[in-house]
């Protein structure tokens, strides 16, 4: 999207009354520290609630630095963020957010105002090839998976194929009762504690997020007791960090 301008530069929170509701929101005050691919992604993770994203921007320029625009497919969805999430402490700064002055091309494009840029033109190529290596990824996951799973009825697979925990966990095992802890799968290789913890300290009683580096992808949310831990799985089950990526949430096994 064209940045001139894009949020009101350094102008924060509701100060700018006199921009119109509309499908892009401008983020400043965020945290000039965190490496862009992340922030990207956190603000991805924290947004979606909200409704579909169409695309996340940030920019590695001085000019645009601790500054986002996040891109709704609606514009209820762009005023519910904006609401809700306005002053929120992200990577411990409260984030500012106000509508977007200028139109992102993405929705100049759906209504046919767009005027198309060379340096745009690039961009969506690097996205489209992403997004193929992305795919062409998770289809080698799934056969990887696939393979795993054929091995319970006939010889046991090599470790490297199981799912973790090894072959106990190919046997159907009755579910955990409710508890304080929750055990979250499913999650993207790139998802940090930070983006979880912004995720999970929405509800009430959250205590703490815990991952474990030897096996990426799962995670522990811990909340003060099991009736909150009961509101946040249901709250966020299946929720996506990534297309990819529903999130399955049970309870932990003590």
């Amino acid at each position: 999207m064209s940045t001139e301008g894009g949020g009101g530069g350094g102008g924060g929170g509701s100060e700018a009354p006199s921009v119109p509701p509309n499908m892009t929101i401008y983020i400043n005050n965020l945290n000039e520290k965190i490496k862009l691919d992340e922030l990207k992604k956190s603000l991805h993770a924290v947004f979606s609630q909200f409704g579909k994203i169409l695309e996340v921007l940030a920019f590695k320029t001085l000019k645009h630095k601790g500054q986002a625009w996040v891109i709704f497919e609606d514009v209820s969805s762009a005023s519910e963020a904006l609401k809700r999430m306005q002053g929120f402490p992200f990577y411990d700064k409260p984030m500012r957010i106000q509508y977007a002055k200028t139109k992102s091309d993405i929705i100049a494009k759906a209504d046919g105002t767009f005027v198309p840029r060379e340096r745009r033109k690039r961009h969506d190529e690097r996205a489209e090839r992403k997004k193929r290596e992305q795919h062409h990824d998770a289809n080698q996951a799934g056969v990887g998976l696939n393979s795993a799973y054929s091995g319970a009825y006939g010889a046991v697979p090599p470790l490297s194929q199981l799912p973790y925990g090894g072959a106990k966990s190919m046997l159907p095992e009755a579910p955990a009762l409710p508890n304080n802890i929750l055990f979250v799968q499913n999650l993207p290789h790139e998802t940090t504690p930070m983006m979880l913890q912004m995720l999970f300290c929405q509800y009430a009683g959250f205590k703490e997020v815990r991952m474990v580096e030897a096996k990426p992808g799962i995670a522990f949310v811990e909340y003060g007791d099991e009736m909150q831990s009961t509101v946040a799985m249901q709250a966020l089950q299946s929720f996506k960090i990534t297309q990819q990526n529903p999130m399955l949430i049970t309870y932990a096994k003590k």
